[in-house]
């Protein structure tokens, strides 16, 4: 199974697609809100400052793309 991180935000509606999407089809994550602080850095290291930003085995996807997202979590 790959490791799946969603940094994401309250008010974020493409964040709450992505979070229901994982949730629907059955595909364990991680979420990271980036209210924390130590989540918001994590996310700003990584050359980003908006959300969702999906990691799927350390690869990030800006978005919710649906057809990426499929793509990378292929076996």
């Amino acid at each position: 199974m790959k490791k799946v991180v969603i940094y994401n935000s309250d008010t974020c509606s493409f964040c709450r697609e992505a979070e229901a999407y994982m949730k629907d089809n059955g595909i364990e994550y991680e979420g990271k809100n980036i209210k924390v602080p130590e989540f918001r850095k994590e996310l700003m290291a990584l050359g980003y400052r908006s959300v969702p930003v999906i990691q799927i085995d350390g690869e990030n996807i800006l978005g919710f793309d649906v057809e990426l997202i499929e793509e990378k979590l292929k076996v």
